[in-house]
């Protein structure tokens, strides 16, 4: 099961930036226009985020159904 970007938990969240900040600073490619001035891994992987372009994805597991 895959969870849209806004359903996230604040804990999904935070795991998420910062694998993609971490991403970042090692030299992987921004994925949105920014400034050049612009240059906080962590900043920038918080606003790929909030537009949704973050190449990364949360696969809860899910309970057995009981039948």
């Amino acid at each position: 099961m895959f969870v849209k970007w806004d359903d996230y938990t604040r804990f999904e969240k935070a795991r998420i930036i910062g694998a993609r900040a971490l991403q970042i600073a090692m030299g992987a490619p921004v994925l949105i226009k920014v400034k050049k001035s612009e240059i906080n891994p962590i900043e920038l992987a918080k606003m790929e985020f909030e537009k949704g372009v973050v190449p990364l994805t949360v696969k809860r597991r899910m309970p057995p159904v009981l039948q």
